[in-house]
Parts: C-alpha cells; structure tokens; sequence
C-alpha cells in the first residue's frame, strides 16, 4: 500500500494542513445549508417574521388573559413541546403510586361546588407522580433539581389534575420564556453534559440575565432540591387559582400539599454518594413504604383571598415568582391524600399518565397568572405529541371514572366504538344526545368565571411584576444559620462549575448582591470573584422580615415514623440489645435494619443465630437515617477491624445523623475517633440510650455538629 509522502518540514506540513480543513469547511458549508449560525442576526419566527418582544404573551392590558392570537407565543410553544418523542421533554425521570383524597368535613363545601370537595365519607381515587425537572429517565433520583408533584383526582366530575412542584415559586413569569428556561437548564448541546443537574454556563447564564428566576434559583440552592426522599416533600400548585362556591362567588387560592412524614433532605454529600450507591433511591423508597404498608399522607390546604383583597399585598398575586407568606395568609386544611397502591405496569401508568392544568372540574378555574395561561395550553400540547394523538384520554391510567360523550371520534389509537350517527352538536338524528349541561350548583356544568376584561392588546409585563428579590431577600433570612451556609456551599458549587468568568460575576454582582450582600460576598471569595460592595437594586422594603414557615427546621413531623434504623452486628454481638432496641424503635413506626458483615446469619453471644437483613456494604449509611451499634465484646471487636463498618460509623458522623452505642460499643469511639455529642449516645445497654436515641432521630440532624463533621475524613 502507497505511503503519502511527508511535507518537508513541519512548518509547511501544518500550514497545508490548515489550508486544507479551511477549503474543506468551505466546501461543506456551501453543501450543508442547513447549518446555522445566528451570530448578529435578528430574532425572527420559523416564518421569518423578525420579533421585536420575545419576553411577554400578548394579553388584554398588563394583567388581563392571555390572548390565543398571539402567534408568537403559540409558534415557539408548540415546537417545544414537540421537541422530543416519547420522552418527556420535562419531568421525565418521575415515579408514581395510587391512593386517594378524602375532604374534612365541611372545609371544601364553603369554598367550591367541586364534588370531591363535598362529602368527607367519600374517598375520591388519585394517582400521583413524583420527578426531577431536568434529566431524562435514566437519571440520578438525587440530584439537585425541582421536585414535580403532580395530582391526577379522579372525581365524579371528571379528572382534576393538580399539576405543582415542591417549591412554591417558579423560574419565569411568562409562558414565552418556558422554552429558553428549559433549553438554558437542559444539558448543553454540543455535548450532552451535565445529565440531570444545572451546574453548567447555559443555566447560570440564562438565570443572570433573567432576574425574575432570582427567586426560585435561591430555593434550588437550598436543601429543598436534595429531599431524603418523597414522601418527605413538600408540594405546590405554585399558581394563584380560583375556587368557586355553589353561590357563583370566586375566591384566590394557592394550593399546598404537606407531608405528614416531615420535610427532610439530605446533605450534600450524601446526596452526591446516594446518586452512586443506589440511583433509585426515591422510587425504591416510595415503593418499599407503600409494600410495607407505611403509607404516605399529605394534607391538603389552600391560602384563601378574598377577590376584594386582590391588590392588598406588597406583591402581585398573579405573579407566578412570588409567594403568600403563611404569616400573611394562613393555609386552611382541606382534606388529606394517602398514596396505598403501587402501580403494576411502570410503562401503562406511570409513563403514560397524562397530567394537564387545563383539567380542572366546576368549582376550580384559573387566575390570568401568564405562565399559567400558556401552560393551559402546553401540556394538552405535549401529551398529544407524546403519547401519539388527541386520544390520550383513553388510556386507561388516563380514563376518567365519570363517562365522556361528545362528538370527537376517530383520529389516533381511537378505541372507543362510539354508537349513533351524529358526531355533532346540536343534532335531532340522535335525539339531540349527548346534551349540555346547565350551569349551576353542585354537579353543573363548567362555566368559567363571569370576569370581565377590558384592555389594549399589549405585550408587556404588568409593573406589579418588577420586584424580583425582595421575597428572595424574605426567603433567605427565614432560613436556618446551617440552611444558609447550605445555600452559600450551593452556589458556589454550582457557579464553580461555571468556565465563563462574566457569568460568574454576573450572578454574584447582578443577582446575589440584590438578594444578600453577605450571600453574595461569601459565594464571590470561594468562586474567584471580586466581592460586591453594594446591591445594583434599592431593596424594596417587605411587611415581613422573616417567614419562619420557610425554613425545613420547622417542618419536622416530630416522630420517627418511616425513618430507617441501621444495626450494625457481628459475631459475638449482645442479642439483648439487638431485641430491645429493635422493639422500641418498631413501636414509634420506625424501620430496622440489622446489617452484619455479609448477607448470612451472624452468632450471638448467648450461641443463638441472629438473621440480618443484609450487609452493611449492601445498604450503605447514605441509604438509611441513622446508626445503632450493640454491646458484645467479641462483636465490637470485630467492627473496630472492620473497615466497611468503620467508614459506617464515620459517614453517618458526617452527615449528622444520629448514632447511639451500647455497652462495648463505646469502645468504637476511639477506633474513629470520634466524640460524643447530642446525637451521638452511649450506654450501658440499649435501654439506656433508646429515649435519647429516638428524640436525636425524630430531629433528622444534628446540627451543632456540623462545623467539626466537616474534617472528618468519610
């Protein structure tokens, strides 16, 4: 085979070279039209029609509707939503369950003729999902990121889906800005990277340049976006929407999901190690709660204004990046949610559920909230483009218990054989069935709320939505002092990724220094950065300074129910303790786990076999909420040579879970070299140490620890 000659000397060599890729790239961009580059060009539609407002829905007046005519917002909204098949573009990673809502009495009855809200003997069927936001489905569970928490309440009214998160606010204000916020926080794509996180220049770009996500980003800089698992978070409609009575009266609600499990969330390091050791941390721990019969329970409440106090706040109601702090309006209970049922097929139900704002029963409809306008209209949008057409509605995890007649036939994966010859409406062929219903009270039709609007068609942002940082301020100074140096590690983690140094210094100097000068200095020192001297905003003064239903240290739920309890054991170990302290912990609803050093039977003291439930390689710290290890000579012996159950005892110091030691097992203090603390006990034998044991857990952690775990080396 001939052997290309080489180029007499180097120089020459690459300068052919260079020559030679330049003539090819030109060559390849003359044939491959279809490339590109949008450097110095004006921001047109696919028509070419150049865009002089890329930033707000057309609408009646500021803060009227959204008007369907803007061709804009439809054109840019609908090719989003079409952007990926079948996966969802959004919220792909998600897991689910089955269960049901249960009003209290009378509290629903005074607010909406909605049935569900009715009859507190009724047990109205749900099926709800879990997910992250931003990785697709063979993510990480414990990434940081949004939680979705979304509701499907299968009443005799037809579906209501509660579509929210597990924070209250959102990154935008208006639905066009959707498609830009999800393409900044989606892995870039030139090469894919990162999967399921946002500490890249795409993101941090977008987010500096938009100071109407400051709020939000601060909450997916908190612990909130790293829960310990599902059932511990908390959920949101985010939007302001309306209730209405069997009278006709509307009413402003938020809806709120609380946990009756407490919200809790993991560290960050232990959120990073979990994502390695188990990536289906949360989906395996939904599941195995509800197998074991542990069921998960939300209360479900809204924030209630009445339409003349519209306006009473320092912030606008419609505005989709604000909050109703509880101190202003407190949530009214309304019912509770157990989730029961694990699905049988993850395909069927949890993949081809079809979740859509727009499904709401009469008693429920909207606010003009613009993010929530325009995402009326996305999901249906989506799901047709997902799940292969209009007929969505008849899968069955998607079919609504109350029967829907009308006169849409055919089209993809029609299954219903519809009867009659009349496929319209009025018709006498068919004896004019199927046929409206009037409105009225309970069991009406839907009638949307008589509102009236009077407006210039305008785009533009209604001023009352200009503040973008006092309720971020509010936000982060309701927080915990461990909260807020959480916060600060957050940042600076995520804009340490950052390779752009303007970005950088965009966000510390534009959007940090208007939330908290001392947030933004601290970020600044550990990501290189010059430290601000001053906000580039005048801060607007709040009513409130601080919010202490904001900060997780005040939502515990005050027990142990559903926490898991690590032992670890060995040959030799003290049966007694093993016995006493499993019985204690299983009476307060706690989960035990007696891990050996491999899967098989370890030997008590007393020569009795002890089964384990595995190995404590096999279910790592990380994995579980706190550590007990038994007395036994020969046991501790034998885990002070052990480096697995060493690095147990450690790691759960780290992460500032609670460790208590019985007998012997105090001996494993000097093998660590650790000290006793508030949460890390000992005692003569279990029954000494499992009162204090379980008060240190039910506090999920020990916080004054925190500033000497950080040099331990786990």
């Amino acid at each position: 085979m001939a052997t290309k000659k080489p180029a007499a000397n180097t120089s020459e060599a690459a300068g052919t070279d260079t020559l030679d890729r330049a003539n090819s790239n030109a060559k390849l961009e003359q044939l491959e039209d279809f490339r590109s580059d949008a450097t110095g060009a004006a921001l047109r539609t696919n028509q070419g029609v150049k865009i002089a407002d890329n930033q707000n829905t057309l609408k009646a007046g500021a803060r009227g509707p959204s008007l369907l005519e803007d061709f804009i917002m439809r054109e840019k909204i609908t090719h989003f939503d079409h952007e990926r098949i079948p996966e969802r573009i959004v919220h792909a990673r998600g897991t689910a369950a089955h269960g049901y809502f249960q009003v209290y009495e009378a509290q629903g009855k005074k607010l909406s003729k909605a049935g569900f809200l009715q009859d507190p003997a009724k047990k109205t069927p749900v099926f709800v999902r879990f997910s992250t936001v931003q990785g697709p489905r063979g993510s990480g569970d414990t990434v940081r990121d949004v939680r979705g928490f979304a509701v499907k309440f299968y009443t005799d009214e037809g579906n209501f889906d509660l579509v929210g998160n597990n924070m209250p606010v959102f990154f935008i204000q208006d639905a066009i800005k959707f498609p830009d916020f999800v393409h900044a926080v989606k892995p870039e794509p030139h090469n894919e990277i990162p999967t399921g996180g946002s500490a890249h220049d795409t993101f941090w770009d977008f987010v500096s340049l938009v100071p109407e996500s400051a709020h939000m980003v601060l909450w997916t800089m908190t612990d909130r976006a790293i829960p310990v698992n599902l059932r511990s978070i908390q959920g949101f409609g985010v939007h302001t929407f309306r209730m209405i009575d069997v009278e006709g009266k509307s009413r402003f609600v938020k809806f709120h999901w609380k946990p009756a499990q407490g919200v809790r969330s993991l560290l960050w390091d232990e959120a990073q190690k979990l994502a390695g050791k188990d990536t289906d941390a949360h989906r395996r721990d939904l599941w195995e709660a509800i197998e074991s019969g542990d069921y998960p329970e939300w209360e479900l409440g809204v924030q209630i204004v009445e339409e003349e106090d519209e306006h009473k706040f320092d912030f606008d109601l419609l505005d989709p990046t604000k909050i109703i702090p509880e101190e202003l309006v407190p949530v009214t209970p309304l019912g509770k949610m157990v989730l029961n049922r694990n699905p049988d097929n993850f395909f069927a139900e949890t993949e081809q559920v079809a979740f859509c704002p727009s499904h709401v029963v009469p008693g429920i409809d909207f606010s003009n909230d613009p993010l929530l306008q325009g995402r009326l209209f996305s999901y249906t949008d989506t799901q047709i483009s997902r799940l292969g057409g209009p007929n969505f509605h008849e899968i069955p995890i998607n079919r609504p218990v109350a029967p829907n007649h009308n006169g849409q036939r055919d089209a993809q994966h029609r299954t219903t054989i519809d009867k009659g010859r009349a496929s319209y409406e009025p018709n006498s062929i068919d004896g004019g069935w199927p046929k409206e219903t009037p409105a009225g009270p309970v069991d009406g039709g839907f009638e949307s709320y008589y509102e009236r609007v009077d407006a210039h068609k305008v785009r533009e942002r209604s001023e009352s939505f200009g503040d973008h940082f006092s309720q971020a301020t509010l936000f982060f100074n309701s927080l915990s002092a461990p909260e807020q140096e959480h916060v600060i590690a957050a940042y600076s983690f995520e804009l340490g990724k950052v390779e752009r140094q303007w970005i950088r210094e965009r966000q510390v100097n534009e959007i940090l220094a208007n939330i908290d000068l001392g947030l933004a200095q601290k970020v600044a020192k550990n990501i290189g950065v010059a430290p601000p001297s001053a906000p580039t905003v005048k801060p607007k003064k709040l009513s409130l300074e601080k919010s202490p239903a904001l900060s997780q240290l005040n939502l515990l739920s005050g027990n142990i129910k559903g926490t898991k309890i690590a032992v670890l054991v060995a040959d030799g170990v003290n049966g007694d303790d093993v016995k006493a302290i499993k019985s204690a912990l299983l009476a307060e609803g706690a989960h035990v786990k007696v891990l050996g050093p491999n899967a098989a039977p370890v030997t008590a003291a007393d020569g009795s076999a002890l089964p384990v439930d595995g190995s404590a390689e096999g279910m790592p710290s990380v994995a579980l909420d706190a550590v007990f290890v038994p007395g036994g000579a020969k046991s501790v012996e034998a885990l002070s040579a052990d480096g697995v159950a060493k690095h147990y005892l450690m790691e759960a110091y780290k992460h500032l879970k609670a460790i208590a030691l019985a007998g012997e097992a105090k001996d494993l203090l000097k093998v660590v070299s650790l000290e006793e603390d508030e949460g890390l006990l000992t005692g003569a034998d279990a029954g000494a140490v499992q009162k204090d044991f379980i008060a240190a857990i039910a506090k999920h952690r020990v916080w004054a620890r925190e500033p000497k775990a950080k040099s331990v080396p786990a």
